[in-house]
């Protein structure tokens, strides 16, 4: 499954990619993408698992920068 997420106040680009590669790691995604720009984060992994991949999406974000909200 592949959705897309916009992001509430991402602040630099470096927390983005910070973001990225620590959503990369979740076992089960197969790609994901934060783009500082637009805001948004694109996030494609297993069907089967998705609802806790994106719970896990949520707390890895929150943890590079405790001010950015994913809005579901």
């Amino acid at each position: 499954m592949k959705k897309t997420f916009e992001l509430e106040d991402l602040d630099c680009a470096n927390c983005a990619m910070k973001m990225q590669e620590a959503i990369l790691k979740i076992p089960g995604v197969q790609n994901c993408e934060v783009n500082f720009l637009k805001q948004k984060m694109t996030l494609e992994a297993d069907d089967a698992e998705f609802d806790k991949i994106v719970k896990l999406a949520v707390k890895a974000i929150a943890k590079v920068e405790p001010d950015c909200t994913v809005l579901l």
